[in-house]
């Protein structure tokens, strides 16, 4: 059965542009959001001033801010807000939610209590719902031009990933499936913290030979890191994983990137949280990722040193120069077994 009515959650620009695409799609969305003058703004400007603005949003898109109203009649719940809100709106449609009412996570963030992933926060307040996430290299501006873009639906409930690949499968969008919900998950938020590395590496002017080995060296400490948690490595091969950690290293429209750049320029980072004026996951999942690779030791000198720069004033020169020594140099962190013939 596919779906007819839809809600989004939250009023940012990754929010805005899924609810838009639902909206192009001929599905009834209303898109949720706290700011009553953004909400006008979609409803009879049809623009996110705040987060989208110059992009002309679908005339059907609806923007509310009674949250209960807004996921009354939806078959579909794409929940989009800050990760550390994510408890508390969950907590507040829950009992007010149907069984057959499908759950679908956007939010690339870790709770630090238990290192509860979001669609496990979700699963915890609505056992009995579909849960999904949907994660890619999904920079909000550029689907909003109509960019070509792709993205993942991973759950564990097979009719949920088929409607939601109808849902928000247009000309410029592909949703693929994956049904390692936590391996998807769980890459999505951890190349926030690569890309406030390589915002670093970007504002000191190193080259892309340093560039090429940050990314890569990411991607293998992503790899080893879910290997530990007992999360698939293969799926950090596909746009989950080594997608959205390459566009995020390399681009300037990410928000964590730039927070990385900010410092790399010299400035604090309250300073460059200000100037960025959204939220940037990489910066709190830094925090939650170092703690839990110091819990289980897993060698992560990237993570170990992104963190004494934040938090500590390091020199960010010293993060690439730290993959320069130690004692870890296997280049790849997992292989296939070989097939005896």
């Amino acid at each position: 059965m596919s779906i007819h009515t839809a809600a989004v959650i939250g009023g940012g620009s990754f929010g805005t542009v899924v609810a838009n695409i639902l909206a192009d799609n001929n599905i009834a969305t209303v898109q949720w959001m706290r700011n009553e003058e953004v909400a006008a703004s979609i409803n009879n400007q049809h623009e996110n001033p705040v987060y989208l603005p110059g992009v002309s949003l679908n005339p059907a898109l609806r923007a509310s801010t009674d949250l209960l109203a807004a996921v009354q009649d939806a078959e579909a719940i794409f929940v989009s807000v800050p990760s550390q809100s994510v408890r508390e709106v969950v907590a507040a449609i829950a009992p007010h939610l149907r069984a057959d009412q499908a759950l679908i996570s956007t939010t690339k963030g870790i709770e630090p209590e238990g290192f509860l992933l979001m669609s496990q926060v979700i699963r915890e307040i609505c056992p009995h719902n579909p849960i999904g996430v949907l994660s890619g290299p999904n920079l909000a501006k550029e689907i909003g031009r109509r960019e070509l873009a792709a993205t993942v639906i991973a759950s564990e409930d097979s009719d949920l990933r088929r409607n939601v690949q109808q849902a928000l499968s247009c000309t410029y969008f592909r949703v693929y499936a994956s049904n390692d919900l936590y391996g998807v998950e769980l890459s999505g938020a951890l190349k926030n913290i690569y890309a406030i590395v390589s915002g670093f590496v970007a504002a000191l002017g190193m080259g892309e030979n340093t560039k090429s080995m940050i990314i890569t060296r990411s991607l293998a400490e992503m790899s080893r890191f879910a290997v530990a948690l007992g999360a698939n490595p293969l799926t950090f091969l596909g746009l989950a994983g080594v997608g959205d950690l390459v566009v995020t290293c390399m681009s300037p429209l990410s928000r964590n990137y730039r927070v990385g750049y900010a410092i790399g320029q010299g400035k604090s980072l309250d300073e460059a949280i200000t100037e960025l004026g959204e939220v940037a996951e990489g910066v709190n999942t830094l925090r939650y990722v170092r703690a839990k690779a110091q819990e289980l030791s897993i060698y992560m000198p990237l993570v170990m040193g992104a963190y004494e720069v934040l938090f500590n004033g390091a020199d960010p020169r010293r993060v690439a120069e730290g993959l320069m020594t130690g004692d870890h140099t296997s280049d790849v962190e997992f292989a296939l077994p070989r097939c005896e013939i």
